[in-house]
């Protein structure tokens, strides 16, 4: 069998799935070390092949492109992966990578064709790992671009391996859902900062997102001096994506319930979010969107230096620490407004 099958982390939960085109450290609990992919070369895992092949098996998950795991001191520069059967570049439980001048095409090629019948495209997941740098690089993704994460649910929180220091600066992006955290962050994530970089025709910024019962913290994520240009109406706000910038603790869920809920081990926190330097356009729906638990408010998010323009504006539920300074808000549709729980406050509306 080429892709034989090994177990490892699968959205978050240890399952079995097929190997990658590159694998390092899944069939072993030693640390390895040193390892470097260097290019100027090309990755492709023609994906659309690749994932009916393995699911036409009903053995196990799909692969990757490229999985590193359990490994220190990673370095990849110069190479282009791209036509990932699902998430392209998955990093678990790694420590010192750079990423320097790579290309991730999940989407589409580099001659804007695209690709058929890839789900979970991720370009680049960093899974419960730490001091991480990605720079001078292009994800042109089917789903999150670049996606943070460390765990889902109660196995997440019982590895307890968070994500903390990652850096991702002067990166351009143009397909895809920007950078997130999350969904699956129970383990932790610490420390991110986003920096000089430029979204084209993607549908977020940031997105920071988890449900009740992933329990976990995400704290101290700052987007500083970044800019998007949506013009692409594929997607629209819906339950799976709320706006250009936005966080959200209803994260899969269509409704959002005002009824409180017990707090236990279940419930997540997030807390010490900054949008700073911030330029937003877009005609995919919020332009930005906040959200918190009754029973559980995100806790300092600040909106400094902000101009956002979208389909609709503003919308904020349970926050405490909502901070505004020099913020400018329109919609091409409705009203600019926050609020929180049924009461929303006008900031102003269009002529």
């Amino acid at each position: 069998q080429l892709y034989p099958l090994h177990t490892y982390r699968w959205e978050g939960r240890e399952r079995l799935c097929h190997a990658s085109l590159i694998n390092v450290g899944i069939d072993t609990d030693k640390n390895m070390e040193n390892i470097s992919i260097i290019g100027g070369g090309t990755i492709d895992a023609n994906g659309e092949e690749l994932k009916k092949n393995e699911q036409s098996m009903g053995q196990a998950e799909r692969g990757r492109a490229v999985c590193i795991r359990n490994a220190s001191n990673i370095y990849l520069k110069d190479i282009t992966v791209r036509h990932s059967p699902a998430w392209c570049v998955h990093l678990i439980c790694c420590e010192n990578v750079s990423i320097n001048n790579i290309k991730v095409y999940t989407r589409v090629d580099e001659y804007g064709n695209k690709y058929k019948d890839i789900v979970n495209g991720d370009g680049i997941d960093p899974d419960s790992c730490r001091n991480v740098y990605i720079f001078n690089s292009m994800i042109a993704s089917q789903d999150d671009c670049i996606a943070i994460k460390s765990g889902r649910d109660e196995e997440g929180r019982r590895a307890g391996l968070r994500s903390d220091n990652i850096r991702i600066t002067n990166c351009r992006f143009e397909s895809g859902f920007g950078v997130a955290v999350g969904s699956e962050m129970s383990g932790g994530v610490s420390n991110v900062l986003v920096r000089d970089c430029v979204f084209r025709n993607t549908f977020s910024i940031g997105s920071i997102k988890t449900c009740r019962g992933r329990g976990g913290i995400i704290e101290n994520i700052l987007f500083e001096d970044v800019e998007i240009i949506n013009c692409d109406d594929e997607f629209s706000d819906c339950e799976w994506f709320r706006g250009a910038i936005y966080i959200d603790c209803y994260y899969s869920l269509k409704e959002i319930s005002q009824k409180e809920e017990r707090v236990d081990e279940g419930t997540p926190l997030i807390r010490n979010v900054t949008f700073k330097n911030a330029v937003v356009d877009t005609c995919g729906g919020n332009a930005i969107y906040i959200c918190g638990l009754p029973e559980k408010h995100l806790e300092n998010i600040t909106l400094e230096n902000v101009i956002a323009s979208g389909k609709y504006g503003m919308k904020a539920y349970y926050v405490d620490g909502l901070e505004m300074k020099n913020v400018i808000v329109s919609a091409r549709e409705g009203e600019k407004f926050y609020g929180e729980e049924k009461k929303l406050y006008n900031i102003q509306k269009d002529d």
